[in-house]
């Protein structure tokens, strides 16, 4: 009898597990760069999440379909990780004395000046939710899981990602809404930043 895919990973076939990779790794990219807003950290986390996969598979369990859940449910702890690295790093760099920024002037960065910019403003409106209900909107908005899958994902009840997700998508209105309204004596927005228009957009093109 041919074992299935899961068994074989569990295994620890690596032809296996390279088709897991070759089938996935982009997906886990997308989704990882999305988040943390940085390219090169994204492939960091792509390289971790299927050396951490490799470590447990043994946690694989043989029924099911898809293992996009179980793989975007260890990026999501790799990306936890990381933000608790870069918090750290940016607090002892912040100790350090100032030194002159050398610009970058390649034509790979300016060829994602655009793309960094929409980024990093999608991520500063989900930065001003909870980070439960940012982790259940960027699966399931950004990596397309549904309720299950990221339920699955971050090991939680299907009720509670909709109910977070839910929370999520109307915090997201009302900052939106917020922005919109004019300030007293002049007719700018409130607010000091535009981000959660455009995160508000995102969501609505994801």
């Amino acid at each position: 009898m041919e074992l299935s895919a899961r068994a074989r990973i569990r295994a620890g076939d690596p032809v296996a597990f390279g088709d897991l990779f070759d089938e996935h790794a982009r997906v886990v990219y997308r989704y990882a760069v999305r988040v943390c807003g940085d390219w090169a950290t994204a492939e960091d986390v792509v390289s971790l999440t299927f050396l951490e996969a490799w470590r447990v598979r043994e946690r694989i369990r043989l029924e099911g379909e898809s293992l996009r859940p179980w793989l975007l449910g260890i990026a999501t702890n790799v990306l936890r990780n990381a933000a608790r690295s870069a918090r750290r790093h940016e607090a002892a760099m912040g100790r350090l004395p100032v030194r002159e920024v050398v610009p970058d002037f390649s034509e790979e960065l300016v060829g994602r000046l655009a793309d960094a910019e929409e980024l990093a403003a999608a991520r500063v409106a989900l930065g001003r939710l909870r980070k439960a209900e940012r982790e259940v909107f960027t699966l399931c908005v950004w990596a397309g899981l549904n309720y299950a899958e990221a339920a699955e994902a971050l090991g939680i009840a299907e009720g509670t990602v909709r109910s977070r997700l839910s929370r999520a998508r109307a915090r997201l209105r009302r900052l939106t809404a917020a922005e919109r309204e004019p300030a007293f004596g002049g007719g700018q927005l409130i607010g000091d930043d535009r981000e959660p228009a455009v995160g508000a957009r995102q969501e609505r093109h994801s």
